[in-house]
């Protein structure tokens, strides 16, 4: 099999890589293998546990990228078309990486592409109204409890619509 970067080499080095259930296959030479760096992902000198775990996890994923011509995250490696097809950014890092294809999206979307935090507004005549309003139920509350405890039903049903008007009940 000839080589899918060269078209000249026998391919040496077969490469296969899956995102998303998508699945491509590259095949080398030896030539091309070393000039885009593939193989430079395999170099375990020296030899550690994580320099074994690092490079058998993440082998030739940037070379991986420049052959097939699509921009991936460093990190997760999704690619914007991906983001596009699944409506997910894949990580943190991709808003880095896609930063000028997310942002007007983002800011169509939300208005701005910097969170400012939520902003509350309500003035000190909201605010002293309200606890009027809670300290009228409140006072309302203790009248119909002693209205009950005296027997007095009339005038509990009589507070107790007066309780029910403030809260907005029927």
């Amino acid at each position: 099999m000839k080589c899918t970067h060269c078209h000249e080499n026998e391919a040496n080095t077969h490469i296969t890589k899956v995102i998303n259930g998508k699945r491509e296959e590259m095949h080398l030479c030896s030539e091309c293998a070393e000039k885009l760096g593939v193989m430079d992902e395999f170099n375990f000198e020296p030899f550690s546990m994580d320099s074994f775990f690092g490079n058998l996890l993440g082998a030739g994923a940037s070379a991986l990228n420049s052959l097939t011509g699509i921009e991936r995250c460093g990190y997760c490696g999704s690619s914007f078309n991906d983001i596009i097809n699944t409506g997910r950014v894949g990580c943190a890092n991709c808003y880095d990486k896609f930063e000028d294809k997310l942002s007007p999206s983002i800011e169509k979307l939300h208005g701005r592409t910097k969170h400012v935090g939520k902003s509350v507004t309500y003035t000190e005549e909201a605010e002293e109204a309200k606890a009027e309003e809670i300290s009228e139920e409140a006072k309302l509350k203790e009248e119909l409890k002693k209205a009950v405890q005296e027997q007095r039903f009339e005038d509990a049903a009589v507070i107790r619509d007066k309780i029910n008007a403030l809260n907005g009940e029927a």
